[in-house]
């Protein structure tokens, strides 16, 4: 034992950064790094696992000293590859030829398409044909034949005012498509509903516009969801067309969700220090319902939104607080846990027990997630109070929400948003989840809200349920760091 310590002592000491015999074998991590002294210098190296180089067709190459004062590549190496079945090789050098196991236990073996299943990659258990692929790992994750593929845009030409679910899913780059008999993540199903999954919203409720207004923008893919509690535009929009004044009464109704109000003792949560909402339904409601197949590497997703109402400012902390929720139905038992009332989209202060419900009344609490709107007197028509955290009302640009009607001050906008928000929620890899996302007028029929939703994205790292403004970080202790992985590109303004 002490002989074999002192050879790999030896070995690192040879081969490692700074080593005196910088020619020396590397193995491994160790032929990533290090310095050498002489440009042109060789030494052997082999960056796959130790214990394959030699077995099957796995070999060894050559690195050389470059003129930086760093080793180059390690060429001429063979590393392990997925086993080819039928072809009497050992392709991935564990031992064994053409076996058809399932070594790591992902349910998929080396022969029914699992591409890594023991020495092809550093974690095999998270790599098998129902896994995403997570951009600029190095790995082809969903054992498809190509490194680091990201599913093509889905959204583009869709149209405006389609009455498809399914549209609504690629909307918010819900890309991929599956079913109950296969065993691959993606929608199995999409539905338009009223707040309590029944009936169907009004046909003006929502839309999928590639534009609000002059400067909102999608954030994944061309296009995003809007859903209304009015008509689903702006006065310069077609298909449907807005009214330009945000008080349409659409004419529906229903009960709210059963399991949501049950879970907060049978009434709405409602934000710290504000009155509770009149009336026992929901006013021009409209929910796309989602089930979804989790891919079996995934632990966590975020999806973004940007919340508009024309309740604000008057009627800010009042009885006519307009709800936006995104209602997660999901298996996972972790640590941080989903909010018990299944709702993602609320907002807690650090180190507080308080909840905000994303709506008008992030305006109430100076939360800082209502940024796109004027600073001063808010909730006229409410509890009286002001707003200091508005940074501008770019958002609101050409939207008809911008035009200043003095309302409770001489600044006084129409209408006022949170700008993008990040939602983010935990999931159990290869489970069926349940995602609801829906809007609806509290109290009354008028003076409308929306919200537009884009850029669902999984992530391999667990997250701290809830909304705040950006990207969510997961807490210290979860796996990854602040990676979010993504299949799409996100524009930049």
């Amino acid at each position: 034992m002490r002989l074999a310590l002192l050879a790999f002592v030896l070995a690192l000491v040879a081969c490692g950064p700074g080593g005196r015999n910088n020619g020396g074998p590397c193995v491994g991590e160790e032929c990533n790094g290090g310095t050498c002294d002489t440009p042109g210098d060789t030494r052997e190296c082999y960056t796959g696992h130790a214990d394959t180089e030699g077995v099957g067709p796995c070999a060894g190459g050559t690195q050389m000293c470059l003129a930086s004062g760093g080793w180059g590549n390690c060429v001429g190496q063979v590393l392990p590859a997925p086993e080819m079945c039928g072809d009497g090789i050992d392709n991935n050098c564990n031992g064994l030829t053409d076996e058809d196991i399932d070594q790591d236990g992902d349910g998929f073996t080396t022969c029914g398409g699992d591409c890594c299943d023991s020495t092809e990659c550093s974690d095999p258990v998270l790599v098998n044909p129902t896994a995403f692929d997570v951009p600029n790992n190095g790995v082809d994750d969903d054992c498809n034949g190509t490194i680091d593929d990201t599913i093509p845009v889905c959204d583009y030409a869709l149209p405006s005012n389609s009455q498809t679910a399914m549209d609504y899913a690629r909307a918010i780059d819900l890309c991929q498509i599956a079913t109950m008999a296969d065993k691959k993540w993606g929608v199995l199903e999409a539905t338009l509903t009223l707040a309590d999954g029944t009936g169907v919203p009004a046909a003006d409720a929502h839309s999928i516009r590639t534009k609000y207004g002059t400067n909102v923008v999608p954030q994944g893919g061309q296009s995003f969801m809007m859903i209304s509690t009015g008509i689903a535009g702006a006065a310069t929009d077609t298909n449907p067309t807005g009214d330009g004044f945000y008080s349409s009464d659409e004419g529906t109704a229903s009960g709210f969700p059963a399991d949501f109000v049950a879970a907060n003792g049978g009434t709405l949560p409602n934000s710290p220090g504000c009155p509770a909402p009149n009336g026992g339904g929901a006013n021009d409601p409209v929910m796309l319902n989602l089930k979804i197949r989790v891919p079996s590497n995934a632990h966590s997703f975020s999806i973004k939104s940007n919340f508009y109402s024309s309740e604000f400012p008057e009627y800010t902390c009042s009885p006519y607080n307009d709800f936006f929720v995104i209602l997660l139905d999901s298996t996972y038992a972790g640590t941080p846990p989903n909010p018990t009332d299944k709702n993602l989209a609320f907002y807690s202060p650090m180190n507080s027990t308080m909840k905000y419900p994303v709506g008008v009344n992030l305006a109430a609490g100076n939360t800082g997630l209502f940024t796109q709107c004027n600073n001063g007197a808010t909730g006229c028509d409410g509890t009286p109070g002001n707003i200091m955290t508005c940074i501008g009302t770019n958002d609101l640009a050409g939207t008809g929400m911008d035009m200043v009607d003095g309302v409770c001050d001489g600044s006084s906008t129409v209408g006022g948003a949170t700008g993008w928000l990040s939602t983010t929620g935990n999931v159990a890899p290869g489970e069926i989840i349940t995602l609801r996302i829906g809007i609806w007028d509290t109290s009354d029929p008028v003076l409308d809200s929306l919200a537009l939703i884009d850029a669902f994205t999984w992530s391999v790292d667990g997250s701290d349920p809830g909304t705040v403004i950006g990207k969510a970080t997961p807490p210290a202790g979860m796996p990854g760091a602040i990676s979010r992985a993504t299949g799409l590109a996100v524009p930049t303004n």
